[in-house]
């Protein structure tokens, strides 16, 4: 035990370690907070200066921009309206009706304390329960993770508004673009009409910025006489009533987040997504309706997506199967440094495992110090007048979307999906579903056809199958409730319409 604490502490009594995750976690924050600029991209960017550091030393610094960037991402989102990363699109939802109401110093205030609480539990997961989540995860199959997407794509009725067929079919926009470019499959073009541009497909970054920051605007414009709001920024460390409010919430979304991250390739994402959901259905009485600024919606999906940087490092190191993008890069890095992520890593380099769970509370720290610094200059930007702010806002875009692969297609799809989502907030579609349909298309696509393969393209034996095990089963029936739950004489039943 003494042993194993030595290794924790190892990133906190060096001084070169401990400002390598301060600066990692500073600097997470604020490339998180911009469009196009991925916590992936920051950490395979940076991968490539740390070859020749010592393997400790690189971690630290990965550690930092990891759990910063994940945070980062609200920033935006609430200011703005523009999740600087998917995982910050659910907290926009309710983040940008308070930030124009001149709430954007407390929702900032309270997303950075509950993504310091998720990032807890999502590290104590981490820590003591490392071997029992990577075994749930590795009872995931192809029927799983096709009903995991289906049961996501379903979700975004809960983000829609009162229409689940408009929720649906956002999501299934998304899906469908999704399919674009090469087959991963066959290695055939779908959907590409002979372009060679289209082939490679499109970035859900280019859409994701167009959709919310481009849109939003040419939304603008017609309310560009409109004087801002004078953000009220003097009261930005929420108050201990509200946390011990707020705490249940937190930690039951904590545990989805730590569960959904878990599973390899879902992350912090879908885990937003799936928390925003659980408390859209078991908050009686939130504070505002949601969709209107409410902090239930701010608390549940940021508390999950920090707590799903944990439960994502445990598959990686217990596994050595990615749980997001961002472990699939770090690791490459491991592997450069001469180690072996899985279930050796544990037997092989112990102190390794104890290093990673010290510097991620580190970083966890810094974060709540960072997170509450520096918002009144963040909050400033909504104050800035509309005729400087909106254009400044369309180059950020430009230079976002033209930054993720350096090619100017991805401007022009940020600028067709900028428009395409103008005109479907204006007939009362949601753009959110669309993104989260082009994160898991893909995967319900490769996990449908995986699926069939195994029963020989049977589709009574497919679809018997599901049947099969207990978690496919649990799975099929959430599936099936959240399409029955959505509908009015489902709400008609329990009084709530």
């Amino acid at each position: 035990m003494m042993e194993a604490l030595g290794y924790f502490f190892i990133s906190w009594l060096d001084i070169k370690m401990l400002l390598l995750t301060a600066a990692g976690t500073f600097a997470g924050i604020y490339i998180g907070a911009i469009p196009g600029l991925s916590v992936t991209m920051a950490v395979s960017i940076l991968i490539s200066f740390t070859f020749k550091w010592d393997v400790n030393q690189a971690l630290a610094l990965i550690s930092g921009i990891y759990l910063g960037g994940v945070y980062g991402g609200s920033r935006s989102a609430i200011l703005l309206n523009i999740p600087g990363a998917p995982a910050a699109i659910a907290t926009g939802l309710d983040g940008y009706p308070l930030a124009k109401r001149g709430e954007a110093g407390q929702a900032i205030g309270l997303t950075t304390v509950v993504s310091v609480y998720g990032g807890f539990i999502g590290i104590l997961a981490l820590a003591i329960a490392a071997p029992a989540v990577a075994d749930l995860a590795l009872m995931f199959g192809p029927r799983e993770y096709l009903l995991l997407a289906m049961w996501g794509i379903l979700l975004v009725g809960s983000l829609s508004g009162q229409s689940l067929s408009k929720g649906i079919f956002s999501g299934a926009l998304g899906a469908l673009i999704a399919c674009v470019g090469l087959d991963p499959m066959t290695g055939e073009n779908r959907l590409t009409f002979g372009s060679l541009q289209m082939s490679a497909g499109i970035s859900y970054v280019a859409a994701m910025i167009g959709f919310f920051g481009v849109a939003e605007v040419i939304a603008q414009i017609h309310e560009l006489n409109l004087k801002a709001v004078k953000q009220n920024v003097s009261k930005i460390i929420p108050s201990w009533g509200l946390l011990k409010k707020y705490l249940p919430l937190a930690t039951r979304t904590s545990a989805i987040g730590v569960v959904v991250g878990a599973l390899p390739g879902a992350g912090g994402d879908i885990a937003a997504l799936m928390a925003y959901d659980h408390a859209k259905r078991t908050v009686k009485n939130p504070s505002r309706p949601f969709g209107e600024g409410a902090y239930e919606g701010l608390v549940a999906p940021e508390s999950a997506n920090n707590a799903a940087v944990g439960g994502a490092y445990v598959p990686m190191l217990t596994l050595g199967i990615p749980g997001d993008a961002v472990t699939a890069v770090i690791i490459g890095a491991l592997y450069i440094h001469g180690l072996k992520p899985g279930p050796m890593l544990m037997i092989e380099t112990p102190h390794l495992f104890w290093f990673v769970v010290g510097s991620l509370t580190l970083a966890n720290i810094f974060l709540l110090i960072f997170g509450l610094t520096g918002i009144k200059i963040f909050a400033k930007i909504v104050e800035t007048p509309k005729p400087v702010l909106l254009p400044l806002i369309l180059v950020l875009s430009a230079v976002g979307a033209y930054a993720i692969n350096n090619n100017p297609v991805d401007v022009y799809w940020m600028l067709g999906f900028g428009v395409l989502g103008y005109f479907l907030k204006m007939y009362g579609f949601q753009v959110g579903p669309v993104i989260l349909g082009m994160i898991l298309g893909p995967m319900m696509d490769r996990s449908y056809r995986q699926a069939m393969m195994a029963t020989n393209n049977d589709g009574w034996l497919f679809i018997s199958e599901f049947f099969t095990t207990p978690l496919s089963t649990i799975i099929l029936a959430a599936v099936v409730f959240t399409l029955v739950s959505q509908t009015q004489w489902w709400k008609r039943l329990r009084g709530l319409s």
